[in-house]
């Protein structure tokens, strides 16, 4: 299962052979061009509609854990504005449009099976609104809002008890919007969530082993638990939705992982294999169960009893449980071998694995605002490359991928719309993408990230990913940056309609 030789080289890709001058006719002629936002980082609300609260509402009240201090009780308000941001996925051309929903305005305790009426009509205005224009909604069921009362109860993701209750809520999904919505994610970024919720401490719930950071946790074994849960979720959601929906409803169904590349520091085959140990423990974890019954060799080496093992109707449960994957890609670094894991170990020592930017005095790429995002276009061509070779060319869909700049309260509103390194990023990324379908990778659709500035989880407002600059202080107005109107023309070249900007 080792990926070709030839994208583990110690050789970074010139960067300028990457088309700048691109656009979707390029592209094969039924890929899906989307953008994308969450319910927590966009919605606000969290108190209407009966709402219930979230494991994001608890984490983002307690003080320290935010970076400005923030939460998303309002943050961009897409619950009172959704026909308003519809309206601007429309007018830049925009196919479809990749949104969450809230489990804990659908079930608001997360416990029972009785849907709360004003959740689904929400959402139901919604997509109603997106195919009133002909964007199809690509509809996340998970997007790291638990209702607080399930991790309350039982302690959330890292209890067995979770897959019941998210398969509950799925079919409560499936039936409420399947009619419409033909593209489902089980989960966004199971990654992110087990590890920086039940590890590091950083996202909500905020368990990990030190004390000075969370009362409680184990970083140790939480992580592995709750990756563990996520995975037989999936694909207990997976098995509903194909034996009492997808026929008669005709949709298709993934999950969404994100991986960054790792490129080897040097040609060593240390360091080569440092860059397999780094993927398979970042994307293997998840996508090796579901295509091959079983997490990787290397984990079961590295991590041992710690990482939980599959019944055997579990693994016929979870194998072929996607008719797609999707992946959210950003970023790459090198990778060299880190130090032995000490004991007790937690997820970053069990990799031993040791990350840069740098190699021989050049950074690997032009930094964005986050310190871990660089512009490395490269490494998504490869990622599509290891995922297609891995996995015997599975369809894929570029379910995220963007960057962001820094809030500066000081800029001016038209330094802030003139987002040229964005641009930059789309042609480069977007050329990168169009490269690896050319060489065999069978990917389907793009969705950028995002449509709007929003709440960025710990970093709060600080950071703006959006295509569309939202005015914090005068009402939360949306402005179009350059971003938005390369992108326009991008997807429409012929097209010379005005831009809606208010």
């Amino acid at each position: 299962m080792a990926p070709p030789a030839a994208l583990f080289n110690s050789k970074v890709p010139d960067p300028s052979c990457f088309m700048r001058d691109i656009h979707r006719c390029q592209f094969p002629q039924h890929f899906v061009f989307g953008t994308a936002t969450s319910a927590y980082q966009v919605e606000g609300a969290v108190k209407e509609g009966g709402r219930g609260r979230s494991v994001w509402d608890t984490f983002s009240y307690t003080p320290g854990k935010i970076a400005d201090g923030s939460n998303g009780d309002i943050a961009v308000d897409q619950y009172h504005r959704y026909q308003e941001d519809v309206n601007l996925i429309a007018g830049m051309g925009f196919d479809a449009y990749r949104f969450s929903i809230a489990w804990p305005r659908i079930i608001p305790d997360g416990l029972t099976k009785e849907a709360n009426k004003e959740g689904i009509a929400y959402y139901n205005r919604l997509i109603n609104s997106l195919i009133s224009q002909g964007i199809e909604p690509y509809a996340t069921l998970y997007h790291w809002d638990l209702p607080q009362a399930l991790q309350d109860s039982f302690g959330g993701w890292i209890s067995r008890d979770i897959v019941k209750h998210f398969v509950a809520y799925a079919e409560v999904c499936f039936a409420a919007f399947g009619d419409r919505v033909k593209n489902w994610i089980t989960l966004n970024e199971p990654h992110q969530f087990s590890v920086n919720g039940y590890g590091t401490g950083n996202h909500a719930p905020g368990r990990c082993s030190q004390r000075s950071i969370s009362p409680a946790g184990n970083s140790s074994t939480e992580p592995y638990l709750a990756a563990h849960h996520a995975l037989l979720a999936h694909a207990g959601a997976v098995s509903v939705y194909r034996k009492n929906f997808q026929a008669k409803q005709g949709g298709r169904i993934g999950m969404a992982c994100d991986c960054q590349w790792a490129e080897p520091l040097t040609s060593s085959l240390e360091d080569k294999a440092a860059a397999q140990r780094r993927l398979e423990f970042q994307l293997s974890w998840y996508l090796d169960p579901i295509f091959f019954g079983d997490y990787p060799a290397i984990m079961r080496k590295h991590v041992g009893d710690r990482l939980p093992r599959f019944t055997s109707v579990e693994i016929k449960e979870l194998r072929g449980s996607v008719d797609f994957v999707g992946i959210n890609h950003y970023t790459s670094k090198f990778a060299t071998p880190g130090p032995p894991a000490t004991d007790p170990s937690d997820f970053f020592q069990d990799q031993q694995v040791s990350l840069t930017v740098e190699r021989e005095g050049s950074i690997i790429g032009d930094r964005a605002a986050s310190e871990w995002l660089f512009i490395v276009p490269w490494g998504l061509q490869k990622v599509l490359h290891w995922i297609t070779e891995r996995y015997n060319k599975p369809p894929i869909i570029l379910t995220e991928n963007g960057m962001d700049d820094h809030n500066v309260n000081t800029a001016s509103l038209g330094d802030s719309l003139n987002d040229t390194k964005r641009i930059y990023y789309y042609q480069t990324y977007l050329s990168a993408v169009l490269q690896a379908i050319r060489e065999g990778a069978d990917v389907r659709g793009y969705f950028a990230w995002s449509l709007l500035d929003n709440f960025e989880w710990n970093m709060g407002y600080s950071k703006r990913f959006g295509f569309y600059y939202v005015d914090y202080s005068n009402g939360l107005k949306r402005h179009a940056k350059s971003s938005a109107l390369w992108f326009k023309n991008f997807l429409n070249p012929r097209k010379d309609d005005i831009l809606q900007t208010d």
